[in-house]
């Protein structure tokens, strides 16, 4: 999207402040801890009684540590661990902190590393079908991984709100079936799609397939609602008219075409107008196609949120290192570059990595945000066939899905949400990836960076919480134009830069602080808006999650 309008906002009741006080609360009087196993056979075996777990494993020095706390959890799990460690990293909750230092000693020969978890990161929620990532949660659903969701904070967004059936999430693509138990009781086809080999229902799960059900894995916006309809049409764009007048809030489009149409961009328009965002793939041309000059619709339609693909998976080149058929090392799904694979001068691993153009898909100035689909488990795969499967390549179609989930989380936390604001803040809380040498030959054409669902929430949150304190940060951005409206207590700009043609418009109901390392530097082409308006009043309450009975 290019363009941002005013905002309408949230009256966050004092009751549902004190739900959440409350909860936090309950949240913090365990300590949680991460270990690792030196033998990944290690599996410690457990009687629950009552709602904690007693040892019945054959080590006594390990029965000598735990039997002195009350330990709730003690589970293998693959959150935040690499390659080597995923079968021998355990998450465990225990009533006391000291068990950190107590395993570490006294059971060394079993444990080689443990961390307590910040109190500041325990705020998140999992729902029972969360996958081999999951902590609090059940894992009763699909045992697959799902650290993508790891990498999007969407435990951290769910802490918040899981999405609410009040909130249309439309799906302009193939035909959704409404009878699979992902969809059921909350899915209507509007019109009438070919089937497209499960395309549709592919973007459908990821945006907004059911969670916490016990089967298959959660969607984004799993308890929002959904809507289909069909594909193409790109000069009318009436079939997406027809979702706005329903009142859907965000419709995906996985799907391109080549002309610009101006009675597109006007029906755009008034779907924005009409408080309905549109998102968008980019592409799937890569860069030595385009060069980054192709423009695709209706992703680069002005009011439409243009969405491409970046890598999460390995930390770092070294993590990943292949040797393809020719003899040449290669290294794949590095986080936060935006080509699948990279390539090494003279064969030398050591040596700066450069993306292959080939690996890419469509990057060009219109770009918004990016999101992971390389490595990704395809819920679509095991709907269709029951098969296991996880996507190999770069594709747009399966990017655009997550932000379309991630506004419906917004959407859901707080209705009143102003549809021109949705953007600025998924932009502000993206990561930003100008730092990564790779990724500099495509530099103005990848957007604001790596799409972080999890910030972009807490941020609608912090922005109506009347004690909350709303941070804009970490962000470096010379283009867009941005505005937010803000109830909290004060909104702090820290480490931050809006230059060159970068306009923000900030009002906020108390103080406004410009904290260190902020750069507020436009040109004649941008500007910098910062009022205090203590007349401004919410018009809807937050809508908190409700902790589960």
């Amino acid at each position: 999207m290019k363009t941002a309008k005013g905002l309408q906002n949230c009256l966050f009741g004092f009751i549902f402040l004190l739900m959440a006080q409350t909860f936090v609360y309950g949240q913090t009087q365990d300590s949680w801890f991460f270990f690792r196993a030196k033998d990944t056979l290690f599996n410690p075996q457990f009687d629950a009684t009552g709602d904690y777990l007693t040892y019945t494993g054959n080590d006594n020095r390990l029965r000598q540590v735990l039997e002195d706390y009350k330990i709730s959890t003690f589970k293998k799990t693959y959150k935040g661990a690499k390659k080597e460690a995923l079968k021998k990293t355990f998450f465990v909750i225990a009533d006391r902190a000291d068990l950190l230092d107590d395993l570490l000693r006294k059971a060394k020969h079993l444990f080689e590393y443990g961390a307590l978890v910040p109190e500041e990161e325990k705020k998140i929620f999992e729902p029972n079908d969360y996958g081999l990532t999951s902590t609090i949660g059940e894992n009763i659903g699909l045992q697959v991984n799902l650290d993508n969701y790891d990498f999007l904070g969407l435990p951290q967004a769910w802490y918040y709100t899981t999405g609410s059936r009040d909130i249309f999430i439309g799906i302009s693509d193939g035909q959704l079936d409404t009878t699979n138990i992902e969809f059921k009781g909350k899915t209507k086809q509007i019109k009438k799609s070919s089937f497209s080999n499960g395309h549709g229902v592919g973007q459908a799960v990821k945006a907004a397939g059911q969670g916490d059900n016990g089967y298959g894995v959660p969607g984004i916006c799993y308890d929002c609602s959904l809507y289909g309809t069909a594909f193409g049409n790109l000069n009318s764009l009436q079939h997406l008219k027809d979702l706005s007048n329903l009142g859907t809030k965000v419709i995906n489009c996985s799907w391109v075409g080549r002309t610009y149409y101006n009675h597109g961009q006007e029906a755009v328009n008034e779907m924005f107008e009409n408080g309905t965002l549109v998102v968008a793939s980019a592409g799937n041309s890569d860069w030595g196609k385009t060069k980054g000059e192709v423009l695709y619709y209706p992703a680069s339609y002005d009011n439409v949120i243009s969405v491409s693909t970046v890598m999460y998976k390995h930390e770092n080149t070294l993590d990943n290192i292949q040797l393809g058929k020719t003899g040449k090392y290669y290294a794949e799904n590095i986080r936060g570059t935006v080509g699948r694979t990279m390539g090494f001068k003279n064969n030398d691993t050591l040596s700066d990595p450069l993306i292959y153009h080939v690996s890419t898909a469509t990057l060009n100035t219109e770009v918004d945000i990016l999101a992971p689909t390389t490595g990704i488990f395809l819920m679509e795969t095991y709907i269709l066939s029951g098969e296991f499967a996880y996507h190999e390549y770069q594709t747009t179609s399966g990017a655009s899905p997550f932000v379309s989930g991630a506004i419906g989380l917004m959407f859901s936390l707080a209705p009143c949400l102003a549809v021109d604001e949705v953007e600025s803040i998924l932009k502000m809380t993206a990561t930003n990836i100008d730092h990564i040498k790779a990724n500099k030959p495509f530099e103005g054409k990848y957007g604001a960076g790596m799409l972080h669902i999890g910030r972009a929430v807490k941020m609608v949150h912090d922005l109506y919480a009347e004690d909350e304190t709303a941070v804009i940060e970490n962000q470096n951005f010379s283009r867009w134009d941005f505005k937010l409206t803000s109830y909290s207590n004060e909104v702090v700009i820290k480490n931050q830069e809006f230059s060159k043609d970068a306009t923000l418009n900030l009002r906020a109901k108390n103080k406004i602080v410009i904290g260190p390392n902020t750069v507020l530097r436009p040109n004649k082409k941008g500007n910098i808006h910062l009022k205090i308006d203590p007349t401004l009043t919410r018009e809807c309450e937050l809508k908190l999650r409700k902790e589960k009975e």
